[in-house]
C-alpha cells in the first residue's frame, strides 16, 4: 500500500509540539501548493481557508497580506446579470475556484454561476479572519438566494443546479447565518427537524436519516444546533430533560471513539485519525464535555502524526496535508496548547476571528 511506503517518513522520537514548525508548513501552503493539489483546484478557496485560519490558531496571521487575500476571495462571489435571475433558483455565494466559476456544460455553453455553499462558508470564514468588513457584502442577497437552496425536509443541497443533499450542508448554512448575523438565509426549525431525524440508534449522527453514525456527521448535527439556538449554554451535560436529541447517549457514543492508541476514530472499528481529534472532540466541547477526554493519550496519538516538515498526517507515518493538519491544530487548541489562539468550534474559527478581533503579530 502507498501509505505504509511512506510511513518511513515518521520522526523515530515524536518531538513535542512544533510549533515554528506548523509556522513554516502553513506559510508554505499560502505561498505556493505542491503539485499534488492540482486535482483539488476546485476546492482552492476550501485549501485557502485552512491555511488563513491555520495561520491565525498559530498566532502567525501577519504572515498573511490581508488586502491580497480579501480582493482574491471577493473576486470569486457570483454576482446576477439581472434582477429575474433570482427567481430561477440561482445561488449568489462563492465560487470554490476560477475554474469553477468559468465552468460550462456538455455543449460548451458558459455557466456563469457555479457557486457553493461550502465554498462561500470558507469564504465568509476567510473574510471574517482577516477582518474584513462583512457588512459590505450583499448579504441580502447571498441569504435570499440560499434559502433557495433548502429542500421541503429541511435539508440543504449545496448548488442550485444540484447535489448531495445532507448534514454537511445544513452546517454551511447554520454557519453562514451566523457569521452574517443574520438567518433570514433559512428555515431554521425544518433544519431542526431533519438534524433530529439523523440521530441514530447508538446516540451519533449519520450523514442521511438512518444512516451510519460518522464522526463529521455527528459535528455538523450538534455545531448547526449550537449556532441555530437549540442548545443554549445552561447544563447540556448534567440537565438533559429538554434536549431534543438524546444527549447522553451521544455523548456515550462520543467517548466511545477515543481509541485505545489515544486518538478518536470517525467510527467504531476504524483506525484513529487526527482529524476526528476536530470532529469528535469539538463536539465534546460544545457538549461541555472535554473534561472527559484522555488528553495525555490524545496529545500522544497527535504527536506522532506530527511531521518532521511541519503540519499534521492523517495516521502516524503519513506526508502531511493541509486538511488533516489545520484540524491537528484545532485538536492541540482544545488541549489549551499555550502558543495557540482558542477556537471557537461552532464555526471552525479562533476565538478572536469569531468575534470580530484581528490577531496581533
Amino acid at each position: 500500500m502507498e501509505e505504509e511506503q511512506v510511513r518511513r517518513e515518521a520522526d523515530p522520537e515524536p518531538r513535542g509540539f512544533d510549533r515554528d514548525r506548523h509556522v513554516l508548513f502553513m506559510e508554505m501552503m499560502y505561498q505556493l501548493l505542491p503539485s499534488p493539489y492540482e486535482d483539488q483546484e476546485i476546492n482552492r478557496l476550501t485549501l485557502a481557508y485552512f491555511t488563513v485560519s491555520g495561520l491565525d490558531i498559530l498566532r502567525a496571521l501577519h504572515r498573511v497580506d490581508k488586502e491580497v487575500v480579501i480582493n482574491w476571495v471577493l473576486s470569486l462571489q457570483a454576482r446576477p446579470k439581472n434582477e429575474d435571475t433570482l427567481e430561477k433558483g440561482q445561488f449568489y455565494g462563492f465560487h470554490g475556484s476560477r475554474s469553477s466559476q468559468y465552468q460550462s456544460n456538455n455543449n460548451g455553453a458558459a455557466i456563469h454561476n457555479g457557486s457553493h455553499l461550502a465554498s462561500t462558508y470558507c469564504a465568509l470564514a476567510i473574510l471574517k479572519t482577516v477582518g474584513y468588513d462583512l457588512s459590505l457584502i450583499d448579504s441580502e442577497l447571498l441569504l435570499k438566494s440560499m434559502k433557495c437552496l433548502q429542500q421541503p425536509n429541511g435539508c440543504f443541497m449545496p448548488i442550485h443546479t444540484g447535489g448531495e443533499r445532507d448534514l454537511r450542508f445544513v452546517f454551511c448554512a447554520a454557519a453562514i447565518c451566523s457569521i452574517l448575523k443574520n438567518w433570514n438565509g433559512m428555515d431554521r426549525e425544518k433544519a431542526k427537524d431533519y438534524i433530529v431525524s439523523c440521530q441514530s440508534y447508538d446516540g451519533g449522527f449519520g450523514l442521511l436519516p438512518g444512516s451510519e453514525s460518522h464522526g463529521g456527521a455527528t459535528y455538523c448535527a450538534v455545531a448547526s444546533l449550537k449556532l441555530m439556538g437549540f442548545m443554549e449554554e445552561d447544563a447540556l451535560v448534567e440537565d438533559t430533560s429538554c434536549h431534543i436529541i438524546d444527549v447522553p447517549l451521544l455523548l456515550d457514543w462520543c467517548l466511545q471513539r477515543q481509541a485505545q492508541d489515544g486518538g478518536f476514530q470517525g467510527r467504531p472499528n476504524k483506525p484513529s485519525d487526527t482529524c476526528y481529534a476536530f470532529w469528535i472532540g469539538g463536539v465534546l466541547r460544545i457538549l461541555r464535555a472535554d473534561k472527559f477526554i484522555n488528553e495525555r493519550a490524545l496529545r500522544g496519538y497527535l504527536l506522532t502524526c506530527q511531521s518532521k516538515y511541519g503540519g499534521f498526517s492523517k495516521f502516524p507515518g503519513l506526508f502531511p496535508d493541509l486538511y488533516h493538519s489545520y484540524y491537528g491544530l484545532c485538536a492541540f487548541s482544545l488541549l489549551n496548547e499555550p502558543s495557540l489562539q482558542s477556537v471557537h468550534f461552532e464555526l471552525g474559527l479562533t476565538d478572536a476571528a469569531a468575534v470580530g478581533l484581528l490577531t496581533l503579530p
